[in-house]
């Protein structure tokens, strides 16, 4: 009993081939014990078949129980990574979310509330201007305010739509450049706008909307950091080639503390881009700030 016992513990915690050696030994000493010491009432030969199957079957017995509890331990680990797994998942997505909620906000916004702290600081330091172009200032203001809540109604409306469907409201693109610099020129900015690109070539929406939010960012930056600086930007490419966007601006000459916030939206535009497939490079250098970003254009 004390040798089956043996047997059986080995076989629950040992690998099966090193249960059947040690089955396999236990029987070879009782085959030399029985030829010693021979049983009554039955054939050596039958009595040694027994004892092996009895051996075989606690080896059997013990590796079917180590099997179990390995099984359900793969089990446990399996389920304990999928919950870790799906737990980074969410978060990953959560993270996803969020950085899309202030990609979005930010492209809005930022360009809108530059352009009316553009205007709010001409009636701030014209005091003295004519009452009509006092009261025209503040109508452009007051139509910008009117537009950053329409704006920011339309993400609103983005962010909660499904992310399986596609958007329906229209959305700004590369055509739409030239009012984007004229809204700059509006507020009292040298923009200088140069489009190379083939007439006729059209370009893929979605790398239209990323374009426009390319030029966005830069006359919004200029704005902050370079204001009444002339800022020049170059359209060029086409399809097979990639469309682009060349922007620069000359360099405070003061060299001023940058306004709360630099660089928040250039980190976005950098994630915008990348996503639609293209590269983004920007620097300051010889007195002057440059973007460049190139989309990609199929032929």
């Amino acid at each position: 009993p004390v040798a089956s016992m043996g047997v059986l513990q080995v076989a629950q915690r040992r690998p099966f081939p090193a249960a059947a050696g040690v089955g396999a030994a236990g029987v070879a000493a009782l085959a030399v014990q029985g030829l010693w010491q021979p049983s009554r009432g039955i054939s050596f030969g039958w009595w040694l078949l027994l004892i092996a199957l009895g051996y075989g079957a606690l080896v059997g017995w013990g590796a079917l129980a180590r099997a179990r509890r390995e099984l359900l331990a793969s089990l446990r680990e399996r389920a304990r990574r999928a919950e870790a797994e799906q737990g980074r998942r969410v978060a990953e997505a959560r993270m996803a979310e969020r950085t899309r909620i202030a990609r979005e906000m930010h492209d809005v916004l930022a360009h809108r509330l530059s352009l009316l702290a553009t205007y709010a600081g001409a009636l701030e330091y014209r005091p003295d201007a004519p009452p009509e172009r006092l009261s025209q200032a503040a109508g452009v203001v007051r139509a910008g305010v009117h537009q950053a809540l329409e704006e920011l109604r339309e993400v609103i409306l983005l962010l909660r739509a499904d992310d399986a469907g596609e958007d329906d409201r229209p959305q700004p693109v590369l055509a739409d450049v030239p009012r984007l610099v004229a809204e700059s020129r509006g507020a009292g900015g040298t923009v200088d706008l140069r489009d190379e690109l083939p007439a006729g070539a059209d370009l893929p929406p979605a790398a239209g909307r990323t374009a426009y939010r390319v030029v966005q960012e830069a006359l919004t930056n200029a704005r902050k950091h370079a204001a009444g600086r002339p800022v020049r930007v170059v359209l060029r490419g086409g399809p097979g080639d990639g469309l682009v966007i060349d922007v620069r601006n000359p360099l405070r000459e003061d060299g001023g503390d940058p306004p709360p916030g630099s660089g928040t939206g250039l980190v976005g535009l950098t994630e915008r881009v990348r996503l639609a497939g293209g590269t983004l490079d920007h620097q300051a250098a010889a007195g002057e700030f440059r973007l460049r970003a190139w989309l990609p254009w199929p032929a």
